[in-house]
């Protein structure tokens, strides 16, 4: 935390001196702006005088800048933990908001196409009611029969109300088809702002997983530089050919572009002595990897067994 402070202490003498200067160009600025008539050499010297300070006041501004993005950095890298799960339970929130609204959605939609299959059928049943009674009248009409007359007539009047009813109960129907239509805009709407809040942090926590990659790629690369250093030193005591690593290059990632070259290598090997060398203790010995020779062993056992078993058949 201390490089941190130190860092913020620069950042703000540099924006203090940004200040200043700032208020310096003031003049000149002023100046040479106005259009009251200047002497040629003084209007350089003014013009001289303004250049030199804007360019001081940029660079003060430059550098405080990339200081407020290693500061940020680090902070972020310092603190990377508790950022991280609290980036992981705002997620999950807006996770479980999206799921809530996406249940809602679904209950909404069932509702609606049930009132919408329900009116078609209401409607439906109806008017083919009012048919089938004014039909039947036609029919009793034909035959003469006044009874069936009479009966048909009274079923065509009460399948013409029954039609009104439900004509009155398809526009209530209309209404709330129509208020569910509106509610689903609304959930759809909640539920883009869910996933857009979603993926607005997830992309924040992707860029702190960036920073904390990045930092442990540094740290791989300089561990990988220090065993290549031994290594060339190793080299150079027995006198071999250092050719097989002077094609090594690796990126630095993070708040430097640069990379890592053979020439690291060379500057490492001046450390080490032979005495150094042979101590394997300080080296990370990788076990060789055993599954391989057991996989290879396996292997021509098996063919072993099955030369055996097609002598047997034969």
């Amino acid at each position: 935390m201390n490089e941190i402070q130190d860092l913020k202490d620069r950042r703000d003498q540099l924006l203090a001196e940004a200040k200043r200067l700032h208020a310096e160009l003031l003049p000149p600025e002023a100046a040479l702006e106005s259009e009251e008539p200047i002497e040629p050499d003084r209007k350089r010297e003014l013009r001289d005088k303004y250049n030199e300070l804007k360019r001081n006041f940029d660079s003060r501004n430059n550098n405080a800048d990339l200081l407020n993005r290693k500061i940020s950095r680090r902070e972020n890298l310092a603190n990377c933990d508790s950022l991280m799960a609290g980036y992981v339970e705002v997620m999950d929130n807006w996770t479980a908001d999206e799921q809530e609204l996406n249940e809602k959605r679904q209950s909404l939609s069932t509702r609606l196409a049930q009132i919408q299959q329900q009116a078609v059928e209401d409607m439906a049943k109806a008017r083919q009611a009012e048919t089938d009674a004014a039909t039947a009248y036609a029919q009793a009409v034909a035959w003469g029969d006044t009874e069936g007359e009479e009966t048909a007539n009274a079923d065509a009047q009460k399948a013409a109300k029954n039609l009104t009813a439900a004509a009155e109960h398809n526009r209530r129907q209309t209404l709330m088809m129509t208020a569910l239509q509106q509610e689903l805009v609304t959930v759809d709407k909640y539920i883009a702002e869910a996933q857009e809040k979603h993926k607005g942090i997830e992309r924040t926590a992707l860029w702190l997983s960036q920073t904390v990659l990045e930092e442990k790629w540094n740290e791989a690369a300089k561990t990988l530089f220090d065993v290549g250093g031994k290594l060339w030193a190793n080299y150079n005591l027995l006198g071999l050919d250092h050719v097989g690593l002077m094609k090594l290059a690796v990126p630095e990632q993070g708040e430097n572009h640069g990379q890592w070259t053979w020439h690291e290598l060379i500057d490492r090997s001046y450390q080490y002595s032979a005495r150094d060398l042979v101590q394997l203790g300080d080296l990370p010995i990788l076990q060789q990897p055993e599954d391989m020779s057991n996989h290879d062993q396996r292997k021509d056992d098996l063919n072993d067994q099955a030369s055996t078993e097609q002598r047997e058949l034969a």
